[in-house]
């Protein structure tokens, strides 16, 4: 009885896959492990080819970046060479944000100025001929927003612009004037480049020649180095006592409270050059004969005081940058992103202002009957 107990139980466990190996019938767990291996490799595959398919993917948007990247050299090369061609706006880079500049660009709290990477192009990813290519396509709206300035303040009342351009020798003062500002419309521009103050200057406060050379409602003006000066070399130099150019901070911003104030608003912008840069472009004048009469042997005198007006600079952009009249430095190792982030800075400023054409101060229908009979 016993035995044939044993053998219905042996019999059993050979049908329910419990038995001993052997038996011709495998146990459960070895069956789930083969359909967890069979399921795993099926999802080795499929992770396979996923990958594959994005490699494929990211090589073929490198090509299109690529292919990109070239018309837009090729549009750049073209429009720079025929002034006036209508541009194919497909190939402006979408990035371009005058508000992504500012962002980038602005003195904030914590700023340091050795923080800044003087090569870098913060806000723009293209290259030199797409930056041209940039400029060129903002050029319309900038001219229309100036003219809407101008018009809307032929009655002596209305907004203005202020772009302030500081920055070490060689840092571009002089390509911001002739590549941007050079384009604006000179009947709605006033551009001063302040020098070393006048004897009759130095009889009055500091602030008094700035404010003869303020613009007008309706205009933009430039200035190049500007009321700065007077805490930058002023101190390194030691023209005043230290009480003096730490009290022109406070005044300083007073001072463009009230400009703001009265309907100025103020791009100020610092053009910061690295100084083995600064280095290089001052050799590259000395190897060309119609460079020397940009070179002035100061040049290399103010070099050895760097690091006094590295610390002046940033005392100065950290304790004048309000929400009023904000600070942007601007990195200006390429001379072609300098030039494009202050005419985003500009853009920026003039789309905030967003002037508008004044109504006509006479009847309008009542003029086209006089022309008609005229």
């Amino acid at each position: 009885m016993a035995e044939k107990t044993g053998r219905k139980s042996a019999q059993s466990a050979s049908k329910t896959g419990d038995g001993p190996v052997g038996t011709g019938t495998e146990p459960l767990d070895e069956k789930d492990r083969k359909k967890a291996r069979k399921k795993a490799e099926k999802a080795q595959r499929k992770a396979a080819e996923a990958a594959e398919a994005a490699v494929r993917a990211n090589l073929e948007a490198e090509a299109a970046v690529e292919t990109a990247a070239a018309k837009a050299s090729k549009a750049a090369r073209a429009a720079a060479a025929a002034p006036g061609v209508a541009i194919d706006p497909e190939l402006v880079p979408t990035v371009v944000s005058p508000g992504e500049f500012a962002t980038a660009l602005r003195v904030g709290p914590g700023f340091r100025l050795a923080d800044v990477d003087t090569s870098s192009t913060p806000a723009f990813t293209g290259d030199k001929a797409q930056a041209e290519l940039v400029m060129r396509a903002y050029e319309p709206e900038i001219a229309d927003l100036q003219e809407r300035l101008y018009a809307a303040s032929r009655d002596g009342d209305g907004a203005s612009v202020l772009l302030v351009v500081q920055g070490m020798d060689t840092s571009g003062k002089g390509g911001i004037m002739r590549h941007v500002v050079g384009l604006l419309d000179p009947q709605g521009t006033s551009i001063h480049a302040f020098k070393k103050p006048t004897a009759e200057e130095r009889r009055h406060p500091f602030l008094w020649r700035i404010r003869k050379a303020l613009p007008e409602p309706g205009i933009i003006g430039v200035f190049d180095r500007s009321h700065y000066e007077d805490v930058l070399v002023a101190r390194v130099d030691d023209l005043v006592p230290a009480s003096t150019w730490r009290r022109r901070y406070g005044q300083i911003r007073t001072f463009e409270e009230s400009l703001v104030d009265s309907g100025t608003t103020l791009v100020k912008v610092m053009l910061d050059i690295g100084h083995a840069e600064q280095k290089a472009r001052l050799a590259a004048r000395l190897e060309r004969p119609d460079k020397y009469w940009k070179f002035n042997p100061g040049d290399i005198d103010v070099r050895h005081k760097w690091d006094a007006y590295a610390e002046a600079y940033e005392e100065a952009l950290v304790k004048t940058s309000t929400d009023e009249a904000p600070w942007y430095v601007v990195p200006a190792d390429h001379k072609w992103y300098a030039r494009l982030a202050v005419q985003q800075l500009l853009l920026g400023a003039l789309r905030r202002i967003d002037p508008q054409w004044p109504p006509a101060d006479f009847d309008v229908e009542e003029q086209k009957a006089r022309l008609a009979d005229s």
